[in-house]
């Protein structure tokens, strides 16, 4: 037994090792070029998470930026043919879509909020420029006080309003006001009222047939949940709620949207914040409030 455990490690002992088929120059190079991929690779990923971190926000890029975007949004969505007749058949049909799901009461709603004159005129003005006050004020506040943040919830809102243009374009929609033998009324034409880029006499400088989606909705919705995810005091996050349910109220009274215009506002809403979501790999209220100025600086590279 002890001599035939002897001879078996003698005999393994004196094999040779089986030579490597690749020569040991190559594989020497080889180890070099994976070795120089290495931090170029690293490199890479690097500037993608540089792109990706959260930046204190440049005023003046952020102007630029807002006031460019807004002119193209403008631009684009009055641009989209208005397609009159198909946007009053899309209208027929979304109203009776509406009244067989039984939350067809939009002009019953109308009209009720037209028989209080001090009312329905606020209304009228709340439509006219809260939208934009109230938008503007909150990415004032980021801006100021959540710079950490501000970007993530900047593209939320900027791809909310870009993929609205594509509904504009697929589905021209009229406004219940503009609809045929549906007595809906027009209350800022019925109180003559100023504001309505899409009554009176500036309605010939906006599409009239751009109701589907409802950036009221969209951007409002997005107002109020900055606010409620973002404020401290227990009063601006009730706030924070009441300003899109508000927002929807006077959208249907002034019969400027159905239901489902506010539902598509919702939807493009959803898709801004997937794509923020995608690309900063987090919703914004938890990525850091604040941040430095300081940007990762390159290394020298080797001689």
């Amino acid at each position: 037994m002890g001599e035939s455990t002897v001879k078996t490690q003698e005999g393994l002992s004196g094999r040779t090792a089986t030579p490597s088929p690749i020569p040991e120059e190559e594989t020497v190079a080889g180890a070099g070029n994976e070795v120089a991929a290495a931090p170029e690779a690293a490199e890479d990923r690097t500037w993608l998470q540089h792109l990706r971190a959260p930046r204190r926000p440049r005023i003046w890029f952020e102007i630029l930026l807002i006031a460019v975007s807004y002119w193209t949004y403008s631009l684009i969505r009055n641009a989209v043919p208005e397609q009159k007749a198909k946007a009053l058949r899309n209208a027929d049909w979304i109203w009776e879509a509406e009244k067989t799901l039984g939350i067809a009461v939009e002009q019953t709603i109308n009209h009720a909020m037209n028989s209080v004159t001090w009312l329905i005129v606020g209304m009228n003005y709340y439509y006219a420029t809260l939208h934009f006050i109230v938008t503007i004020g909150v990415l004032v506040w980021l801006f100021r006080h959540h710079p950490g943040r501000y970007a993530a919830a900047r593209l939320v809102l900027f791809a909310t309003t870009a993929v609205a243009l594509l509904g504009y374009y697929l589905y021209p929609l009229a406004p219940p006001r503009l609809m045929n033998g549906q007595q809906f009324i027009d209350t800022v034409l019925r109180h003559e009222t100023w504001g309505s880029m899409a009554s009176g006499d500036l309605k010939h400088m906006s599409n009239q047939y751009a109701a589907m989606p409802s950036m009221h909705i969209g951007w409002s919705l997005w107002c109020g949940l900055i606010i409620f995810a973002f404020a401290s005091a227990p009063w601006a996050k009730i706030l924070g709620l009441l300003y899109p349910t508000l927002t929807l109220l006077v959208i249907v009274s002034t019969a400027n949207h159905f239901w489902l215009d506010a539902v598509g506002g919702m939807l493009c809403l959803a898709f801004g914040m997937a794509l923020s979501y995608a690309w900063y790999g987090s919703p914004p209220y938890r990525l850091p409030r604040q941040v430095d100025d300081e940007r990762p600086r390159r290394r020298p590279q080797a001689a």
